[in-house]
Order: structure tokens, then C-alpha cells, then sequence
């Protein structure tokens, strides 16, 4: 059993290779045609948003909220699927109605400079810590953090999936997208019937814990709801598969991504909720899994976290090379440059992930608070059509979101306490909503400020007759 995850891991990898042909055209490589200029089809582009948003570190974070807070952390993380919603209608008014090719485009036309800059900060931090993040989790599988497994497993793994996604870049990872989701919804299937057949789990303790909005759980289905408008926006993955096809096929890629993410995300969760009303003696999760459900669930379980790892990391590759020769214009559109970029993004995962943080909902939720500076410019400038919001506003919006995400993360490390003694999870609900209301404020008086004195305009019509 114990060469099992490793050659699944090998199977995935040289699949994936043979699915991804040689990109030859800078529209093959950073906007996903085909080799003849096709654009992808729906399925094609559903299981692509799904299988890059259920990534690993997802799984393991809804398993794990599910472990420790029960049914109501685990739908909190699944409320954050929500976003394909407000993503499907973002991108819906910036390509459709307003005409723009890309956010960056939308934020340069209202805010000049600054709207791009701000944007392409967080947007870049945000790929480096998905490579990170999924990274850790193949590590954390295959062996104890700092080992010399652990270390051998993450670099071979980085480097495949560097190779083949080098190879084809966007359009090799649609291709890999589609093989690889249908392979983790097999494998989540056989793992499901495993749960259900097993004798020692009893599907009622999903409801083991009862519902009060003072606990970890509900507050942070509040915080999931709050980040929600924001989110999708400052995920470049989600956005850069909203302008790949016609306006038909990209709405309902949005909407079928969000149930099918949905359930997928409660049903890996709900794991972690039966192992935490069995959990005994400080049991960890993956030990009362194992406990409960025998080796060979465990296996599938892993293999879960394997594919969609994989799945995630060639997307955030070439979300990154599109990113910096694309869209930031920092280099050259070339395959070559391209290719560079995604070395060096993958270098900065890897730094990133021997020195820092290893809380993975620490990084969803410090970059789900950043996001929200984007909130009102969604509200106001882009669905509310408001070209008049001035760029103070949107630098102050930013501002705040920055030293909000900044606080919840000494706060959440025990850096800090200048929010008292409350739960961490209550200190990012306040944080979210004082960012919010501050940012929402900031345009409001902003807009109201730029805006002509109906009196004053009047008196002048009056003195020139």
C-alpha cells in the first residue's frame, strides 16, 4: 500500500504530460485556443473553474473546519463557492456590457495607474500563495514536514507539473483540467460509498453539533458571505476563464461550476465533521480518519488532495505567466517569457513554503480580506457604472483592506492581541466588516464629493442668460 499514492501521483503527472501538446501560438499559450483558434467548450470550461477551485488546500480546509467546528465550518468554507455567482456576474459586466479584455483594463480606465497597481499586488500575492499552499499539502501527505521525504516529494512534484505546464500553458491546462476533474470525482465517489458502508461511522453525527452564532462556525459563514462579492475579482484563475468563450457558454460555466463546487466541497468536508464526533484522546484528523475508515479510504482520500494539487498548480502557472506578459505587460508576450514567469513563480512557492506560515486558512482568509477593497469598486464603479469616483477613494479602500489583512494576521499568529481575548475567526468578522463599511464609505463620500452642486450649476446658467 505504501507505493500506492506515489504511483497514482506518477500516473496523474505522465497523463498529464501526453494531454498537453507543445503550445506553438502566444493564443494557445496564454488565452487557451486550440491549435486551430478554438475557443473551450462548456464542459471543458466548467471542470476547469471547478478542479482549479477545489484544490487541495480547499479539501483540506473544509475537512479540517468540518473537524473542529463541525457541519457549520464546513458549510462556512463551502459558502466561499458562492463566488462563481458574483464572478460569473462581475465578468459579465466587464467583457458584455462595458467591453473591457480584462479587469486590469476596467481598474486603468477608472483609476489610472493606481487602479492596476493595487490590483496586480494582490493578484500576484494571491498566485504565490496558491502555489505555496498546494504545495504544503502534497509535502504534509507523503511526510513529516522538514524531512528529507518531504522536501524529495514537493520539489519532484514541482517539477512536473512546472514541465507540462511549461509545455502547453493555458490551453494544456484546460485539457488536464478536464481529465483531472473527472478523475477526482471518480475517486470521491468511491470514497463516499466507502463512508457509507463503513461500520464504524454513523451519518448522523454530521448534526453532532448545534447551531449558535457565537461559535467559529456560524461567524465564519458571516465572513464567507462578506468576501464573497469580492473574492471571485481578485482571483485571477476564476477571472481569466471568464474571458475565454462566448457570452452564453461563460454564464453558465459560472453557474454549473457553483453547485457541482458546492456539493463537492460539503461532501469532502463532512469527513472532517464524522472523524471530529468520533475524534478521541486530541486525535488528529487524518489519524481518526484512519482509525475509522482503514487504509485503503485513507488512500483514496490522499488521492483526492493529489489530483486536485496538481489540477491547481498548472492553472496558477498560467494564470501567472498570462498575469505578467499578458495582462501587466511587464514582458515581452512571448512563449518564452512566458515559460520564465512560471519558473520564477514557482520559485517564489517554494521559498515561501521553507520558510513560512503553515496555517492554510490563515492565507484564505488574509487574502480574502485584502480582496475586499475591490467591494465597492464592484458596487459603484463597475455595477453601478460610476466613472466618477475619484482615486483617493480607491487607494483609501485599498489602504484599509491592507491593514485589516495585516492585523487578523498577527492577530491570528499571537503577534498581536489589540483585539482582546474573543476567538480569532470573531476578530476577522470585525476586521471584514469595519474594512467593508470603511472602503463602501470612502466611495460613497468620494463619488458624492466629485460630483457638481446642482444650485451651483443652475446660478451659472442663470448669470450667463
Amino acid at each position: 500500500m505504501v507505493y500506492v499514492l506515489p504511483v497514482l501521483a506518477g500516473f496523474v503527472a505522465i497523463t498529464s504530460i501526453i494531454l498537453s501538446p507543445k503550445a506553438r501560438t502566444e493564443g494557445t499559450f496564454f488565452k487557451g485556443l486550440s491549435a486551430t483558434g478554438a475557443q473551450p467548450g462548456l464542459l471543458t470550461l466548467v471542470f476547469s473553474q471547478v478542479t482549479t477551485w477545489i484544490f487541495a488546500r480547499s479539501l483540506l480546509n473544509a475537512a479540517i473546519l468540518g473537524f473542529y467546528y463541525g457541519i457549520w465550518g464546513t458549510l462556512a468554507y463551502a459558502f466561499y463557492y458562492f463566488s462563481f455567482l458574483t464572478g460569473g456576474r462581475i465578468v459579465d459586466h466587464l467583457r458584455f456590457e462595458q467591453g473591457f479584455n480584462s479587469v486590469q483594463a476596467f481598474l486603468f480606465a477608472r483609476f489610472g495607474r493606481a487602479g492596476t497597481s493595487c490590483y496586480n499586488f494582490v493578484v500576484g500575492v494571491r498566485l504565490i500563495s496558491e502555489v505555496f499552499a498546494n504545495l504544503l499539502v502534497i509535502g504534509i501527505l507523503f511526510g513529516e514536514a522538514g524531512s528529507q521525504t518531504y522536501t524529495l516529494v514537493i520539489l519532484a512534484f514541482a517539477a512536473v507539473t512546472l514541465f507540462y505546464s511549461m509545455l502547453g500553458g493555458l490551453h494544456a491546462s484546460l485539457r488536464t483540467d478536464l481529465f483531472q476533474m473527472v478523475l477526482f470525482l471518480g475517486t470521491l465517489a468511491m470514497l463516499l460509498v466507502m463512508v457509507i458502508g463503513s461500520q464504524t461511522i454513523a451519518l448522523g453525527d454530521l448534526w453532532s453539533v448545534s447551531f449558535d452564532a457565537s461559535e467559529p462556525g456560524p461567524v465564519l459563514m458571516i465572513v464567507a458571505l462578506l468576501q464573497v462579492w469580492s473574492y471571485p475579482m481578485h482571483d485571477p484563475v476564476m477571472m481569466d476563464r471568464g474571458f475565454l468563450a462566448d457570452r452564453e457558454t461563460t454564464r453558465r460555466s459560472f453557474l454549473h461550476a457553483c453547485w457541482i463546487s458546492f456539493i463537492c466541497i460539503l461532501l469532502f468536508g463532512c469527513l472532517g465533521v464524522l472523524a471530529g464526533a468520533n475524534a478521541v484522546g486530541g486525535e488528529a484528523l487524518n489519524a481518526t480518519l484512519e482509525r475509522l475508515l482503514g487504509e485503503v479510504p485513507m488512500l483514496v482520500f490522499s488521492s483526492c488532495l493529489i489530483i486536485s494539487a496538481m489540477s491547481t498548480l498548472d492553472s496558477t502557472l498560467s494564470s501567472s505567466a498570462k498575469l505578467i506578459a499578458y495582462d501587466m505587460g511587464m514582458v515581452k508576450t512571448t512563449l518564452r517569457n512566458g515559460r520564465l514567469v512560471m519558473v520564477a513563480f514557482m520559485l517564489l512557492g517554494l521559498f515561501l513554503l521553507f520558510l513560512g506560515n503553515k496555517d492554510l486558512f490563515s492565507a484564505v482568509a488574509v487574502s480574502g480580506t485584502v480582496s475586499m477593497y475591490l467591494a465597492p469598486v464592484i458596487f459603484f464603479s463597475l455595477w453601478g457604472n460610476r466613472s466618477d469616483i475619484p482615486v483617493w477613494s480607491y487607494l483609501l479602500s485599498f489602504v484599509l483592506a491592507l491593514v485589516g489583512a495585516l492585523l487578523y494576521f498577527t492577530e491570528s499568529s499571537g503577534y498581536s492581541a489589540m483585539l482582546g481575548d474573543i476567538h480569532k475567526y470573531t476578530k476577522l468578522l470585525y476586521i471584514c466588516i469595519a474594512v467593508l463599511g470603511g472602503g463602501t464609505l470612502s466611495f460613497w463620500l468620494g463619488g458624492r464629493l466629485s460630483r457638481p452642486r446642482a444650485t451651483g450649476a443652475a446660478g451659472v446658467a442663470g448669470a450667463v442668460k
